[in-house]
């Protein structure tokens, strides 16, 4: 008689993983921290220090919940803008036609060249940042949402309307959920470059935020700073994508997609 696994054996596996690449990361980090010395790469104990320098000073909290702040606003609105977009060019080829060039165009144009730009056109506030962000988010959101509306089986699309369905309806109950998917990805992918813009967008004119922390700690000649706001940018940034991930197979089983 075969014997089952337990439940909790796969998390427990993961977890057991997780911890051994980690720690194998870390003696890397060390190893090569040692060898290039402090004043090129702390070790990961003198970024643990750097943190906590950084909490005891009042900067690293508030830093985290401004950068969070701008992130969650301009990925949320990229996602809001794109999602649409990309169902529009999905389903109708003029609009398709009439898009594409703009979207194949801008979206190779990194954040970081529109910095100035943004500043000029909002000012030097929140609104510029959240801007930077929003641009970097919408554009892999429309490319990903039209590809997967794009995948659409035309029968899917026939066989409701021959029962009687409606435009509308063709939209929320065929269109909607096999794009999901797509979305979805485009999402995740968005929030990653929410990420990666996050710290040229803290650059220009702003007090608080992870990016400044890592601009002002360079100008200081801080290393362990530079690494501790780095690091808190990837737990940061790993946790987001986890929790996309448990939304996002809550929204797959929502729609019925497997």
């Amino acid at each position: 008689m075969k014997r089952s696994k337990g439940l909790g054996s796969r998390p427990m596996s993961t977890l057991g993983t997780w911890a051994i690449s980690i720690t194998v990361g870390l003696l890397l980090w060390w190893l090569v921290a040692s060898l290039l010395g402090p004043y090129v790469m702390p070790t990961p104990w003198a970024t643990v220090v750097g943190l906590g320098e950084l909490a005891a000073r009042g900067t690293l909290w508030p830093s985290v919940g401004a950068s969070m702040l701008r992130i969650i606003t301009g990925w949320t609105i990229g996602v809001l803008v794109g999602a649409p977009i990309g169902i529009l060019m999905g389903r109708i080829r003029a609009i398709r036609n009439f898009l594409d060039p703009y979207v194949e165009i801008l979206r190779f144009i990194p954040a970081i060249a529109l910095v100035t730009v943004m500043v000029v056109w909002f000012g030097i506030g929140e609104q510029s940042k959240i801007a930077l962000i929003v641009y970097t988010s919408v554009f892999v959101v429309v490319i990903s949402t039209t590809d997967a509306t794009l995948r659409i089986s035309n029968d899917k699309v026939l066989a409701a309307r021959s029962l009687g369905a409606r435009s509308t309806q063709v939209l929320w109950t065929v269109v909607l959920p096999s794009a999901v998917p797509g979305i979805i990805t485009g999402a995740r992918l968005a929030m990653a470059n929410s990420f990666l813009t996050i710290v040229s967008a803290e650059m220009v004119a702003a007090r608080e935020g992870l990016g400044t922390i890592i601009w002002t700690s360079y100008s200081f000649g801080q290393i362990d700073w530079i690494f501790a706001g780095i690091v808190t940018l990837g737990v940061l940034g790993f946790c987001s994508d986890r929790i996309l991930r448990i939304i996002s197979t809550t929204l797959l089983a929502r729609f019925g997609v497997k």
